[in-house]
């Protein structure tokens, strides 16, 4: 097989040509070393004359010629850029470059995979066909699994010593078959090889008439190789929003890096987890010249046709291509490097792009012993050097996509004690107790039909920003004398204010909920009439009966954080509320009112006077 085809070469100098990382695993003495060696020589990739001195090295002491001799001659070779380390494998056929990962199970293998420094697109497993399937193999593929490889292609090394034996053949790829069935994988291709004689590695082999399938090479130039970064979906997670003031200037740029794909001015572009939408208005960069779009890897800011509230941590994407998945429950591989183990109950933070959430393990699938591939499905925590499969509950949803579609925004770290303890990248999206919540919300973003007046006309012609109060606490507690005499001061100040009782929306837009179970139903619909009121600029302030946090989170995916102001009446906070204000059942309503008054004056809300 020729290195390059002559139309490759201009002027001496070499095309470019794809790259793809193959990782190669199995147990020992399956003969890896000797299917790399085969693969160096009869692609040509060895420098000129390597393979003849180790053959007459052989004969001079007498040993017989084995190609895994070749890796080992080639440890600290850097000629023609062949072998790097011990690990790492260079060869080339005429239509790609190849890097082969070698996977002893050990531990920089692992970590550098989970956390994405190194990235194999695919992965070849030798089994020895005389010992046929082992342990380690299943281990192998497991581990392949886990890391989110599912091109793989089995080698069933050794042909030569069974007799290239059809039979021994079949056998190994039913056992085999039946167990990565178990693992969710089917694999590209088996096929019987030997690496000593080259059967069916760069050419079909005689000795094996009944097997008419393609060879190691060929399904090597057949994995799909995974899009550039820049043809895949944009994906943008926002690092910050910058806002100018001086000088009449009231730009709103969106900035981060761009990780996969591409935008371009006018591009519609939709923000998750909130699924905000707004169009492209322009870029904007300091000291360089206009530019219309921008690509991965560009440090991008850009302004929207209108000014829509998003906060760092979201993820831009565009309409028209795929969107990422948005949940708080994920499935997600684990390379823990923590001192102390990873467990259960124990708040963790998990960052993911520029996104930063409280995490918890719901539960631990199975873990793997890094340094010996061990598996178990026992464990309850995460060891130090440990690769494990886990469930995890977040404090809120996260955009991200998971391994298989975009790599780039399915890794995350885990932080414990200010301290990266651990790694990791997301294999599936789970439904949580929003998720059909959520689907509506994201609807109704996406279908929302904009006025064509303003956040800020509406605030300069009702001199107020528009905001949700929230009065909650037991039952009898003066929560909605509280929320009447607040609103009646306001009103005679001028404001655009109204309060909303709950039983106003019970009765009325709820009627039709007769299950007393459907609280977060109740607490969906409320939000959304909120949503609806706040648009038109108004202060609404609602009453309820002991919110929790996670009533409160529901509320806030549909209404802008910013701009609720949570209150707890009575003397004790009965439920996990995180509240901004308390208000003991000692202070008098007018007294409330005016400290309530005050937060709003402090947030900007009201005009303060001076």
């Amino acid at each position: 097989m020729k290195l390059y085809a002559a139309a490759d070469i201009c002027k001496g100098i070499y095309m470019q040509k794809q790259k793809m990382n193959i990782v190669i695993a199995g147990h020992v003495d399956h003969g890896k070393s000797t299917v790399i060696g085969r693969l160096l020589a009869d692609t040509q990739t060895l420098p000129e004359g390597k393979l003849e001195s180790l053959k007459e090295m052989c004969e001079r002491n007498s040993k017989p010629f084995e190609y895994a001799f070749l890796i080992d001659a080639l440890k600290d070779e850097q000629a023609q850029g062949i072998t790097i380390d011990a690990a790492r494998v260079f060869f080339k056929t005429s239509k790609r470059d190849y890097i082969i990962i070698d996977a002893p199970g050990h531990i920089e293998f692992l970590k550098n995979m989970v956390t994405g420094a190194s990235r194999a697109e695919a992965a070849l497993l030798v089994i020895d066909a005389k010992e046929g399937v082992r342990e380690n193999s299943r281990r192998h593929g497991y581990m392949l699994s886990m890391l989110g490889i599912t091109q793989i292609a089995v080698l069933v090394n050794k042909m030569d010593l069974v007799d290239y034996d059809e039979t021994v053949f079949k056998n190994i790829v039913a056992e085999y078959s039946e167990f990565l069935n178990e693992i969710k994988i089917t694999p590209s291709a088996f096929i019987p090889v030997s690496g000593m004689d080259g059967d069916n590695i760069a050419s079909l082999s005689d000795k094996t008439e009944w097997y008419k399938g393609d060879t190691v090479l060929e399904v090597l130039d057949n994995f799909k190789k995974e899009k550039a970064l820049s043809d895949k979906p944009f994906r943008m997670p926002v690092q910050d929003v910058y806002k100018f003031t001086k000088f009449g200037d009231d730009r709103r740029i969106m900035v981060g890096t761009v990780e996969t794909g591409s935008v371009s001015i006018g591009d519609t572009v939709i923000f998750y987890p909130s699924g905000k939408k707004s169009k492209i208005k322009s870029f904007e960069s300091f000291n360089t010249s206009p530019i219309k779009n921008a690509s991965a890897g560009y440090a991008s800011g850009f302004t929207l046709d209108e000014q829509i509230y998003v906060t760092r941590g979201e993820v831009a994407v565009k309409k028209e291509e795929q969107r990422p998945e948005v949940t708080s429950r994920i499935r997600a591989n684990i390379f823990w490097l923590g001192k102390k183990p990873m467990v259960k109950k124990k708040e963790y933070f998990l960052k993911t792009g520029t996104a930063k959430v409280s995490a918890r393990i719901e539960k631990v699938v199975r873990v793997i012993d890094a340094s010996n591939l061990q598996s178990s499905e026992n464990k309850q925590q995460i060891e130090r050097h440990d690769v494990a499969e886990c469930i995890l509950n977040l404090g809120k949803a996260i955009a991200f996509d998971t391994s298989e579609n975009i790599s780039q925004t399915s890794r995350f770290v885990i932080i414990d004690d200010y301290e990266i303890c651990g790694g990791g990248i997301i294999r599936q999206g789970l439904s949580d107790k929003q998720s059909d919540a959520r689907d509506q919300i994201l609807l109704r973003n996406y279908k929302w039909d904009k006025s064509i007046i303003s956040t800020v006309e509406r605030a300069e012609r009702y001199n107020q920003k528009s905001a949700l109060i929230v009065i909650t606490g037991e039952e009898d507690t003066g929560k909605k004398p509280l929320a009447r005499k607040l609103e009646e001061n306001l009103f005679r100040e001028g404001k655009f204010v109204y309060f909303l009782g709950i039983g106003n929306v019970l009765y009325g837009v709820d009627a039709d909920i007769r299950d007393s179970d459907e609280r977060s139903e109740h607490i969906r619909r409320l939000a959304e009439i909120a949503h609806i009121l706040l648009d038109t600029g108004m202060i609404l302030i609602i009453t309820a009966k002991s919110l929790t946090q996670e009533d409160l989170e529901l509320i806030k995916m549909s209404v802008n954080p910013d701009d609720i102001l949570s209150v707890w009446v009575g003397d004790k906070i009965t439920t996990d509320l995180e509240c901004d204000m308390h208000i003991s059942g000692n202070d008098t309503t007018e007294e409330s009112c005016n400290r309530i008054k005050g937060i709003l004056q402090e947030s900007g809300v009201i005009f303060k006077p001076w």
